[in-house]
């Protein structure tokens, strides 16, 4: 009966609908109040916000390549360059979008576990992008113990009502010099397809930047040999921007990206 009334209410005032976007149950068919649905949407919260030009709050969790280290300066780091992407690519929203860093160098995977409740779940997104796997051969975690933490803090992220990216490993000389390295990127695409969850696949979008010719080597590495540079940093951000919109599956906005 509440949701009745509540319905009822938003039917009587329309522009009272972005107000109590927060309050709308989940199961509302909002082709009521004349928002497009998307049942089908990878993101449904993600979509959720878009249908109703509702702000979009997402968490950038992960390590080095989440804080920025190897750009200029935290604002061309890729969390950075992707909210500033999606306020141009989303203008519905009136540049309600917030992305916010929660990238520490170092960190593997029960490092990142330790911080999930608050650095994550605690700041209520409606997306998470975990970008993972690239310290755990580094540092020596098992693939094993790797698969089943990873499993585990999606489906936590998950439970408590948020959309999940997970973002591989880069491609780099020093990981592809660490034995087995790749297996944590298998990993990563394999948890993706199991948990129907997207993946930005990065290491493969890094071989294809400097194939077209898009960024030489040189460019898309700062001088440590690990990490990506301005350049790269800033075509990831477009990469998931992209992305984060065609999973969600706002077909008008995404083509406007495109442009």
């Amino acid at each position: 009966m509440r949701g009745a009334a509540l319905a009822l209410g938003l039917l009587v005032l329309p522009s009272a609908v972005l107000a109590y976007a927060d309050l709308l149950p989940e199961a509302l068919d909002l082709g009521v109040f004349g928002f497009d649905k998307q049942p089908d949407a990878d993101l449904p919260h993600v979509a959720r916000q878009l249908s109703l030009g509702a702000p979009l709050r997402i968490v950038a969790f992960g390590s080095s390549s989440t804080e920025g280290i190897g750009a200029s300066s935290r604002a061309h780091s890729y969390p950075a360059r992707l909210e500033a992407d999606l306020r141009k690519a989303l203008p519905q929203l009136g540049g309600q979008v917030t992305v916010l860093n929660r990238g520490i160098g170092g960190e593997h995977t029960d490092d990142m576990l330790r911080r999930l409740d608050r650095d994550v779940i605690a700041a209520e997104p409606q997306l998470v992008i975990w970008q993972t796997g690239s310290n755990d051969p580094l540092r020596g975690v098992s693939i094993e113990h790797f698969r089943e933490a990873t499993i585990g803090a999606v489906r936590r992220m998950q439970e408590a009502g948020i959309d999940v990216v997970l973002m591989e490993p880069q491609w780099c000389p020093t990981l592809e010099a660490t034995p087995g390295s790749h297996r944590f990127r298998d990993a990563v695409r394999e948890i993706g397809a199991e948990l129907d969850v997207p993946v930005i696949r990065r290491a493969e979008l890094m071989h294809r930047w400097v194939r077209e010719g898009q960024l030489t080597r040189k460019q898309l590495f700062a001088p440590d040999g690990l990490h990506m540079a301005d350049g790269g940093y800033d075509l990831l951000a477009k990469a998931a921007a992209e992305a984060i919109i065609h999973d969600a599956g706002s077909v008008k906005v995404a083509e406007a990206v495109a442009e």
